[in-house]
This record gives structure tokens, C-alpha cells and sequence, in this order.
């Protein structure tokens, strides 16, 4: 099959988590022979085609940006050519202009979406963009929920006429480098192999101030790798409140990510809003083998983290129920094995990129078959 992935943004303009699903599902695909194709946008756009191990990546020039939603008028010619080259579609929703591509373009092609998140900060926005949205997910062939909370808790999801399916995102552990020994012992000589680990980038859902806020008073370190928006005033509240126990060590890089995940005692995510509708940065945990701390937000980190086996929920915004959660990881350390043991576990039986890709495999045959009925 030829596969047209269809996001806003893509390596190596920008390297979020919906990035990172798109990269491990083409990959994974890849090795089964298919071929694949990515559709993005760039604010350069050169060059226009960019030849990565997992796909082709054809970019088109962002004309303008409103509310994290990227436009072009070029692109509208750029997919029909795209669309022509494909045997399916696969859309990462939420992003609007998509929806407008699918609407005026791609409609007549076999055609799949997978539902990241719900549109959560943009309010205004969504009630202009209600009827669009509507429009697109009624058109494609089949919507894609990533987790079982999600699909129960959405209420987009939970209104849709469109076929419906659970496909979990993966990884590819082959995909990670294996860092030099050096390397790791640096960072062991310069952390330890007790603290507990952050890793992402610093965004307003994360629910980072809360975790600043829970490292007061607990006599463990608490690392945060990462940058983004919220790293100066993450570094401010850590200042304000004399903490010497939390650490913003800033962005690093994969081989250094592999490093930290392999020295931590624990892994923690304490995103507080729906945007964190996943959390790819805790199945990476889970593959390492970490136990993990997470928020109850009726999203797809309670279906990676489940309460009591591979780590702990908490309720959001909440520093000292955090807090003893991360206490329970650093004061038992039988239990922070048992669970991280488990959490390996359930990252092999659930959550490998090969179990996400026959998956969608079977879904594409599937709308392709129903197109031509």
C-alpha cells in the first residue's frame, strides 16, 4: 500500500509526540512493506521534499499561523498531487486546515483519522471551527481513538457516526540509541541513579509547576529535562522557593534521554489538561522498564499507567498527593521494581510500534475495501 500521513508540522521542523507516532508507525509500516509518504507543512518548505528512513516528507510553504493552526494556499495544489500518488490517507486530527484539505480535496480517497486530542485550549476557535470538524470526521472512511479513555471520555468521539476503532500509539525500541558508556556514567556521577525523571517539552498542560510545587519538602531529586515555553517561569518558581532538589537541566538529546531514563528511580507526568491526550513520554518509561506517576484526566496516560501495577495516579494539581506518590517510589524500592517490571510488560503486549502498525495495516485494508464497495 501507499500510505499519505497528513499532519501540520514534521521532522525536522518541529519534534512533538504526533511526530514522533507518525515516525514510528511509517517506520514500522515501512518494514512491512509499504510504502509511505508524509504531507506537511514548513515555513521555508526547503527543500520541499526531504527522503527520511521511515518516508518521503513533502512540505509545502506556511503562508500564516493562527492558534498553533498553520495555512497555505499552496498546499491545496501540492495534496491533490499527493492524493494522486496514494492508495489511502491518514490524518492526525486536531488541526483544522487538515480538515479543510480532506473537505475540498481528498473526500473521493480511502481515508482514515486518528483522534490525538480534542481541540482544549482554543475555545473561541472551536465553536467557528464546530461545523468543519463535523464535516470532516462524517467524511472520512474511520476515526482512530488511541486509547479506551479517551474514546469513553471525549465528547466529540462519543457523538460520532463514523466507524470507530482503538489503536494505541507505539515504539520502536530499536529506534533508540544505545548510549555510550561514558557517556552514562557521567550522567550517573553527576545524578545518581535515585531521582526521579521528567522528560518533554515544557508546555502549559504539562502540570510541571505542580511537580516544582511537590518538591518541597521531599528529600529526593527531582529532575527536568526539556525546554519550551514554560522554562522561565518554571526557573522562577524554583528560585522564588529556594529548591535545590529540582533540576532543569534543558533540552538533551536522544542518547542523553536514554541515559537519564535508564538512571531514574521513577518517571513523572503530571499534565493536569486533556491536551496531554497520550503521553508518548511514558511509553518510552514503560520500555525502560521505570514505574510511573501520572494525573487521572480520563486520557490514554491512565490506559500506559495503570493505578497500583506499573505505577501510581494522582488527581491533577494536586502537590501533595504528588508528592506521596513519589515518596512511595523512592522509600520502596521493591515496589518501584515490581512496578517497572510490570510496566516493561505491558509495553510488550500493548504498545510496540509492530502491534500499532498491523493494526492500522488491517484498518486501511479495511476503508480501502469499504471505499470500494
Amino acid at each position: 500500500m501507499k500510505i499519505l500521513h497528513v499532519y501540520k508540522t514534521y521532522y525536522p521542523d518541529t519534534y512533538g509526540g504526533i511526530e514522533q507516532v507518525i515516525a514510528q508507525l511509517a517506520g514500522a509500516l515501512a518494514a512491512r512493506g509499504h510504502a509511505n509518504r508524509v504531507f506537511t507543512l514548513s515555513p521555508g518548505a526547503r527543500p520541499a521534499v526531504i527522503r527520511r528512513p521511515e518516508a518521503e516528507v513533502h512540505r509545502s510553504r506556511t503562508v500564516i499561523e493562527v492558534a498553533s493552526n498553520p495555512v497555505s494556499w499552496q498546499a491545496l495544489g501540492d495534496f491533490r498531487e499527493q492524493l494522486a500518488w496514494a492508495d489511502v490517507v491518514h490524518y492526525q486530527f486536531p488541526w483544522p486546515f487538515g480538515d479543510l484539505l480532506h473537505v475540498c480535496c481528498g473526500h473521493r480517497k480511502p481515508s482514515i483519522v486518528s483522534y490525538q486530542s480534542d481541540v482544549v485550549r482554543q475555545k473561541w476557535l472551536r465553536h467557528v471551527y464546530s461545523p468543519l470538524m463535523h464535516r470532516f470526521l462524517d467524511s472520512v472512511g474511520m476515526v482512530i481513538a488511541t486509547s479506551p479513555q479517551y474514546r469513553q471520555s471525549s465528547p466529540v468521539l462519543a457523538h460520532l457516526h463514523t466507524p470507530l476503532r482503538v489503536i494505541p500509539n507505539g515504539i520502536d525500541e530499536r529506534a533508540y540509541p544505545s548510549p555510550d558508556p561514558a557517556r552514562l556514567a557521567a550522567w550517573r556521577e553527576r545524578l545518581g541513579d535515585e531521582f526521579l525523571l521528567f522528560v518533554g517539552v515544557l508546555r502549559y498542560y504539562k502540570g510541571l509547576h505542580t511537580l516544582v510545587q511537590a518538591c518541597e519538602g521531599f528529600p529526593g531529586q527531582v529532575v527536568i529535562a526539556g525546554g519550551g515555553p514554560q522554562s522561565a517561569a518554571l526557573r522562577h518558581q524554583v528560585a522564588a522557593h529556594k529548591l535545590d532538589n529540582a533540576q532543569l537541566i534543558g533540552q538533551v538529546s536522544d542518547e542523553d534521554k536514554v541515559c537519564l531514563l535508564r538512571l531514574c528511580r521513577g518517571f513523572v507526568l503530571p499534565s493536569h489538561l486533556r491536551a496531554e491526550a497520550f503521553g508518548m513520554s511514558l511509553l518510552e518509561a514503560a520500555m525502560f522498564g521505570k514505574p510511573m506517576i501520572s494525573c487521572e484526566i480520563a486520557t490514554g496516560m491512565s490506559h500506559i499507567n495503570v493505578n497500583g501495577v506499573t505505577g501510581c495516579t494522582v488527581p491533577p494539581e494536586a502537590p501533595d498527593a504528588l508528592r506521596a506518590a513519589m515518596l512511595r517510589l523512592l522509600r520502596e524500592p521493591e515496589t518501584a521494581r515490581r512496578m517497572g517490571a510490570a510496566a516493561r510488560e505491558r509495553f510488550e503486549t500493548t504498545f510496540t510500534a509492530r502491534a500499532m502498525a498491523a493494526a492500522y495495516e488491517d484498518a486501511y485494508r479495511d476503508v480501502i475495501a469499504a471505499a470500494r464497495r
